[in-house]
This record gives structure tokens, C-alpha cells and sequence, in this order.
């Protein structure tokens, strides 16, 4: 029995997905989305302390962790300026080449949520296009939010129940064109998806697994620690994240990707040669690459950890990484076809 992609299923789960904000350090709402996706299909999650939701798939033996991150980049309240503009710090790798005039949302501790837009002082070119021009957008200096609300300054704001501290997300603009899947957070809410499909599957089929296998929602990815804490006797940590795709690299949108080395290490010599021969066995369109000199994934953080674990990632090739990115479907299925080869290996 071949374990067939779903591609509609997968797109589906994507879009819920997506559709939760989860800016790192805020992915509240997005576990309990995923918690109830797992339960939906008969597993039983387990929450970790800190954040994140592991599954045990069953299987005895040798465990293997596959984790995919749950948190997105976004931003902070970092001060509340005297025109009541919000000044902001990145949470995670947002440059703001990538997100000014996006629209956001600001999620204050006390549960109110308000809009705005990631502006420029000054803000249009037809009053400064040469300060524009020399001026490259700083989060630091010129880059703000501008509330849909009409307060003239600080305490306006204030009086709103905004402060320092309040968490922002950015509105992922979802769309699926000609197989192409356009959105914020592709990554790394593609994999999730791809994870979900394989679950379903492995239960539906009711497939016995040669390996205890657990699937590992992390939550704190963008920032560095997402699986720092892996469940007790794991020997191998799969990661799924996205493949970006530029000069001199051999990802691509409709191929999945096997990492050989990321910013930080060389991936497991052995394990990724597993996997590039459960791709050739299979059939499976694929490519190997190497990021630098600015990505990782979380088996960079379990290795760190200190955990003694064989470590590998694929994923799907993905433009504008940490952008408004665009995948392909066939990435996705490519993706998923090599992750189910390698369980059933």
C-alpha cells in the first residue's frame, strides 16, 4: 500500500494553520488548534511545559523525533511614541524590506486584539521619495506601526490597553494559484500540514511503524530553542523546514530538499544518506543542498541541548524566506512522500 499524498487535506490543514496567529512566544491559540487536529484523528497529544505538542505514533525501538514549528516570525511593542505610532522590536528573523505596509495585528496581555500597519516615517514618496531612497527601513529608527484607530498620542494609546510588551503578528495574505502556495509562514506551517497528512494516513491505514516515532509541534524555532528538550532515549531527530531557494542553491519549489549543512553544522553523514537513498529507492524528486551563511532548524538546538542524537531536515523548496513566501504543491508532496518513505523504512 502506497501512502498517497492528499493534497486537498493537506492545503486544507495548511489554511487553518496559517489562518492562527503564532508570533514566537504567543502560540497559545495555534496548540489548541493542534491539539485538536491530533485528537480529530485519534491520537492523544502531549503538552509540553514550556510549549509545543508531541504525539507518539507508536512503533517500538530506535526512537525517531520529526519536528515542525508551530511559532512565526513577527514583532513586540517595544515603546509607545508621543504621536501614537508604535515602535517595535523583531521576534525572530523579520527584516523590514519584507514587511512594511504589511497589515498586523496587536494582541494586548489583557485578551483585546486591535489592528494597524507597519509603517514609514516619513511615509510617502510623493512628499520624501529622495529620504526614501537614501534611507533603508529600520526597525530601530523609522519603522512603526499605525493603529486603525484614531489616537493623536501616547496616552490615547495607552487608554486602548496597549503596552510594551504586546505581541504583533502579520496577516499571512494566503493564496493557492495554479498549484503555487503564496503566504506568510510557509514556513514553517507547510511541514505541519505535510505532518498531519502523514498521521492521518498512518492511522487510517492503521501502518505499523518499524521505529517508536514521535511527531514534535515545537513552538519556540524561530527563536532558537524549540527542541532543546526531546522526549527520554530519542537516536534520531528529522526536521522539516523549508529549503530557500537563490543563486547557487539546488532547492526548488516542486522538489524536496535533503540538507547536507546548514550555518551552523554538516547534517548526520549517515542519516541524510538514508534518507537521499529512501528518495532514489522511491523515486522521489529530490535535491540536496546547503544553507548558509544565515539558516538552521531545530536539530541545531537538540544538538546544542547537549542530546545524542543522529540529526537530518528536508523540506520543499521555498522563495523569499521569511517574506511573503511561494511554494508549490508538488514540493509539498515530494516532501511528504520521502518523509513517509523514511518511516517505513
Amino acid at each position: 500500500m502506497k501512502p498517497t499524498f492528499n493534497e486537498n487535506y493537506t492545503l486544507e490543514t495548511f489554511k487553518k494553520l496559517v489562518d492562527v496567529d503564532s508570533t514566537t512566544g504567543k502560540c497559545d491559540d495555534i496548540e489548541k488548534l493542534v491539539v485538536k487536529l491530533v485528537e480529530g484523528l485519534g491520537y492523544k497529544p502531549y503538552l509540553c511545559q514550556k510549549g509545543g505538542v508531541i504525539v507518539d505514533l507508536g512503533g517500538e525501538g530506535n526512537p525517531l523525533v520529526v519536528t515542525g514549528h508551530l511559532d512565526a516570525i513577527g514583532l513586540m511593542v517595544r515603546h509607545i511614541n508621543n504621536d501614537g505610532t508604535l515602535k517595535v522590536v523583531t521576534v525572530g528573523g523579520l527584516y523590514p524590506t519584507y514587511s512594511v505596509t504589511e497589515n498586523v495585528k496587536i494582541y494586548t496581555r489583557d485578551g483585546k486584539v486591535y489592528t494597524g500597519q507597519i509603517g514609514r516615517k516619513p511615509n510617502s514618496v510623493h512628499v520624501s521619495e529622495d529620504e526614501l531612497r537614501k534611507q533603508p527601513a529600520d526597525f530601530a529608527k523609522d519603522v512603526c506601526i499605525v493603529l486603525d484607530e484614531d489616537v493623536k498620542n501616547a496616552a490615547d494609546v495607552r487608554k486602548l490597553g496597549i503596552e510594551t510588551g504586546d505581541v504583533i503578528a502579520l496577516e499571512p495574505r494566503t493564496e493557492f494559484v495554479n498549484g503555487y502556495i503564496k503566504s506568510r509562514f510557509i514556513d514553517d506551517k507547510a511541514a505541519v500540514a505535510i505532518m498531519f497528512n502523514a498521521m492521518k494516513v498512518i492511522k487510517e491505514n492503521n501502518i505499523k511503524l518499524s521505529r517508536k516515532v514521535y511527531f514534535y509541534f515545537a513552538e519556540y524555532e524561530e527563536i532558537g530553542h524549540g527542541t532543546s528538550w526531546l522526549p527520554e532515549g530519542v537516536k534520531d531527530i528529522l526536521a522539516i523546514d523549508i529549503a530557500p531557494t537563490g543563486d547557487e542553491q539546488t532547492s526548488d519549489e516542486r522538489k524536496v530538499t535533503i540538507f547536507a549543512k546548514d550555518s551552523r553544522f554538516p547534517y548526520h553523514y549517515e542519516m541524510t544518506n538514508e534518507l537521499r537513498d529512501a528518495a532514489r529507492n522511491n523515486n522521489i524528486d529530490y535535491v540536496i543542498d546547503i544553507f548558509t551563511p544565515h539558516y538552521g532548524t531545530d536539530c541545531d538546538t537538540s544538538l546544542v541541548a547537549g542530546h545524542d542524537v543522529r540529526h537530518a531536515a528536508i523540506g520543499f523548496g521555498t522563495m523569499n524566506s521569511h517574506g511573503y513566501e511561494r511554494t508549490h504543491v508538488d514540493g509539498l508532496k515530494n516532501t511528504y512522500e520521502l518523509l513517509m518513505a523514511y518511516l517505513l523504512l
